[in-house]
């Protein structure tokens, strides 16, 4: 007993002198190890009697237990040693950043839709919103578009099913962002000056189309509103948003069962180097569609057509970004490609306002 009390102490010192995790594993192995001095004392219980191993069996394994708990609480005591120097020593910023990722940017739709409400927000007119599943009567009927219109068939609309127990009439995923001005014309009940940008849906897909697109449509109701007044207006949109000094629009006549008159809106441009100019050359340029709200469409929403008029247009945001930044396929706008997204997207610091220029990268 008096070698085992005696072992005791000597490892004692031992673990608590080391100061380092190399000096403590050696003391663990000289304890402990395959041929450490406990390990042999264990082994020597197999050529004991039965009462020699009674008595010196629980006081090895005691011993052993110690050893390893002291061992432990070593190593704690100098990976904590080791910590408080780090931490007196070593300086960090724990409020920084521990991910390495760059930064986002605004998308173009998203840029272009500001640049446009911050343009006519300088005009006067508010913005305006609505749902994007419609009624066939929101999207079509108050419109002045007939049952038998193409825009109505399934291969161009996006139609909804209603329920068959409640007889419940079929929607439409809205193919323009008109049926929010006749929400905003039921509501206000006389003259306004809105526009209303958003999402819209349609059955195509290519180069210049896809199912899902962006427009933004304008609506001004009063007494006295001529095709003069919608053409100041366009005028001054697009010189504002294609920051050029003097733009040259052309009227086509058309037709849209909302408008009456209808007119195609084209603008002057040219093609340098495969680069478009706006407001100079000897080319036209389709951009919009325009004219004055039908009186049918007024007298759906309660307006009285010899009393009030008004001028209406619907312009693509993806298309007049495409134009103004040189994006040259639509489709890549909802690719999800960072490399795409990185290259024409637009730092969130800039944002758009007339005083300060529209088209800050």
């Amino acid at each position: 007993m008096n070698e085992i009390s005696e072992l005791r102490k000597r490892y004692l010192v031992l673990i608590n002198s080391a100061d380092t995790d190399s000096a403590l594993e050696d003391v663990r192995i000289k304890a402990l190890g395959k041929k450490g001095e406990i390990a042999l004392k264990m082994r020597e219980l197999g050529k004991m009697n039965m009462e020699q191993r009674q008595a010196q069996g629980p006081v090895l394994n005691a011993l052993k237990e110690e050893i390893n708990n002291l061992i432990k609480t070593q190593k704690d005591n100098i990976e904590g040693q080791l910590l408080d120097s780090r931490v007196a020593s070593e300086w960090m910023d724990i409020s920084c950043s521990t991910r390495l990722s760059g930064g986002g940017s605004v998308h173009p739709v998203t840029q272009v839709t500001e640049e446009v409400i911050a343009i006519f927000s300088s005009l006067g007119f508010k913005v305006a919103d609505g749902p994007q599943v419609e009624s066939d009567y929101y999207n079509f009927d108050a419109l002045n578009i007939p049952p038998e219109h193409p825009a109505r068939q399934e291969f161009d609309t996006f139609y909804i099913s209603g329920d068959e127990d409640d007889q419940t009439p079929s929607n439409v995923l809205r193919t323009h962002t008109s049926p929010v001005q006749i929400r905003h014309m039921q509501q206000v009940n006389g003259p306004c000056r809105i526009i209303a940008p958003g999402r819209v849906f349609r059955s195509d897909y290519d180069q210049t189309h896809t199912p899902m697109f962006h427009q933004v449509e304008g609506l001004a109701i009063d007494t006295d509103i001529s095709m003069a007044n919608l053409k100041w207006v366009l005028e001054e949109f697009c010189r504002a948003f294609f920051e050029v000094e003097t733009v040259q629009l052309r009227f086509r006549s058309s037709h849209f069962p909302f408008t009456e008159p209808s007119a195609e809106v084209d603008i002057r441009c040219s093609w340098v180097d495969n680069q478009l100019k706006i407001g100079e050359g000897n080319d036209w340029m389709e951009i919009l569609g325009s004219g004055m709200v039908h009186p049918k469409v007024l007298e759906a929403v309660g307006l009285d057509s010899d009393k009030y008029q008004g001028f209406a247009f619907g312009v693509g945001i993806d298309r007049i970004a495409m134009l103004k930044y040189g994006i040259p396929d639509l489709r890549s706008f909802f690719d999800s490609d960072l490399r795409w997204l990185r290259h024409f997207g637009f730092s969130g610091n800039d944002y758009p306002a007339l005083h300060s220029g529209l088209s800050k990268f």
